[in-house]
């Protein structure tokens, strides 16, 4: 039977009667924190994965498919920017002669929208890429470079082969910047897939030899 807190205080002094926790210098036991449940954060591979998926397929888009369409305008002459080896000016003056106004302006609507979209994407995507997968920031910067001028030589060079095959008369020396600015931007496009290849290449090799050490 317990003992009410007088009967304690009357047995054993007035410290008794004070409950343990209540004691001076008695250790009160820390309420523990509550778990809290787990944050959900956004996987940015996810979104990279996305961006590249969204490339491929304006790739596909653009040169497999709308540009190649419009050779059916052109008496099978493939469209300038489609070549990777460029072309002499008068290739360009031949796919003139070859096409009417209203093929030309279909040609140009092809530049302003998915020639415009493509370079577009590829340089969020492979920004993105470079920002998030590559470490060394010399080779970051690098990405960062070569996708922005990728990006700008790109969409300047739709711009010089419509003034180019508009002109009147027709202009050589805008036919050899436009040609200019087409093996440019395949340059550039190879460079940005290489230098990718290659971190992703070293970055493996790592993790393999990590693994190695760690077995």
């Amino acid at each position: 039977m317990s003992k009410t807190p007088a009967q304690r205080a009357r047995k054993h002094g007035e410290r008794a009667a004070v409950a343990p926790s209540a004691r001076p210098g008695a250790r009160v036991p820390a309420p523990q924190a509550t778990p809290r449940a787990p944050q959900a954060e956004g996987n940015p591979k996810l979104i990279i994965i996305a961006a590249l998926g969204a490339t491929v397929f304006m790739f596909w888009y653009l040169h497999l498919l709308a540009l190649a369409q419009m050779t059916q305008l052109s008496s099978g002459l493939a469209m300038p920017d489609s070549m990777v080896a460029g072309f002499a000016p008068s290739y360009l003056e031949q796919v003139r002669g070859a096409m009417n106004a209203d093929a030309l302006g279909q040609l140009s609507y092809v530049h302003k929208t998915a020639g415009t979209i493509f370079p577009l994407v590829f340089g969020l995507a492979f920004a993105l890429v470079f920002g998030a997968w590559v470490r060394g920031l010399a080779a970051r910067r690098a990405g960062f470079a070569l996708v922005g001028a990728f990006v700008i030589v790109r969409i300047a060079g739709n711009i010089v082969i419509d003034t180019a095959l508009g002109s009147q008369p027709f202009n050589s020396g805008l036919a050899a910047l436009a040609a200019g600015l087409v093996i440019a931007g395949w340059a550039l496009f190879a460079l940005v897939l290489l230098l990718w290849g290659a971190n992703a290449l070293i970055s493996w090799r790592r993790k393999q030899a990590a693994a190695g050490q760690a077995a």
